[in-house]
């Protein structure tokens, strides 16, 4: 874990390591939010490709990401507090919020598209306690860093420490998600050896459990719309690196009907379930696979598993 709101968030890891119940909030550096034209949406190339950015005003070349669980008119970053080591955390709030994790990219007229973005995919989401909040393919856009020019927000996974219920990433020109390779890796649940990815978290690198499910086929995802908030994919970009000698040859991607491609192990396509309930354990947080035998009606009636290695 590097970079982010920096004090504030290692604060925060300094709480969960000690198992305190304090932390300390350093505010983002101060700046008007409000500009007399609509927010300009840039990109730029970076390690993942090329990606949106703020492209004008107050935060003008700042990186925006996209979390699953929103999903207009719902959403799982929102202006509502929740306590957290003993202290009130908000997932988002105006671009200038001090105490906001990830505060919305706002704007005060229709945004503008830079070059290389498309103006058909921006549009706005009017949110109490936030103002006109940009989106890119249907999704509102936030901000993390309190610089511009950087990328600390990539493969964020929050389904419950805070409980923001989804996975953060970068967005392409195309409205797409930007994810990395990944690493899978296993880990234990119910003293089982299970499938898992290792993500970036509030308590720093931990192993999240993967999950199939049981109407999906060796090429094809049916968990899409509602399901997939609930049930991320586990995209990739590539060849993810691989721990604890589990084999190159089970793991492969499928490209899903939204042109992402998605990880598989030994022919099941993979996902992370969004409400993963998250333990202190012997060995520090851990993830419990919460999603075990969970249902779901919508695409299709089915069940997710946990994966065998």
């Amino acid at each position: 874990m590097i970079g982010l709101r920096l004090a504030r968030r290692l604060s925060l890891v300094a709480a969960l390591a000690a198992g305190f119940a304090t932390a300390l909030v350093v505010a983002p550096a101060e700046g008007a939010t409000t500009t007399t034209t609509g927010t300009t949406i840039g990109t730029r190339t970076g390690p993942f490709g090329t990606m949106l950015d703020v492209g004008s005003g107050q935060y003008t070349g700042y990186t925006v990401y996209f979390i699953t669980s929103d999903q207009p008119p719902t959403y799982g970053c929102t202006t509502t507090p929740v306590t957290l080591l003993g202290m009130p955390i908000t997932c988002t709030g105006p671009s200038n919020d001090h105490a906001a994790e990830w505060p919305a990219v706002t704007t005060t007229g229709p945004p503008v598209a830079g070059p290389g973005v498309s103006q058909k995919l921006l549009g706005t989401v009017q949110r109490a306690g936030i103002g006109e909040q940009v989106t890119y393919a249907g999704h509102p856009l936030y901000l993390f860093e309190t610089s511009p020019d950087q990328i600390t927000g990539e493969g964020w996974d929050e389904p419950g420490l805070p409980p923001w219920n989804g996975m953060w990433y970068l967005m392409s020109p195309a409205g797409q998600p930007l994810a990395w390779p990944g690493t899978l890796t296993t880990l234990k649940v119910d003293n089982k050896t299970e499938l898992g990815a290792l993500e970036i978290t509030l308590a720093g690198w931990e192993v999240f459990p993967l999950y199939s499910f049981s109407r999906d086929t060796t090429a094809k995802s049916v968990c899409n719309g509602n399901c997939s908030v609930d049930w991320p994919p586990a995209f990739s970009s590539g060849h993810p690196a691989l721990l604890n000698s589990l084999s190159p040859s089970k793991v492969g991607t499928i490209k899903r009907s939204d042109g992402n491609l998605q990880l598989t192990y030994a022919g099941k396509p993979l996902y992370f379930y969004s409400k993963e309930k998250i333990i202190q354990g012997a060995n520090g947080f851990e993830a419990t696979g919460s999603g075990n035998g969970v249902k779901a009606s919508s695409p299709a009636t089915g069940s997710f598993r946990l994966v065998k290695p």
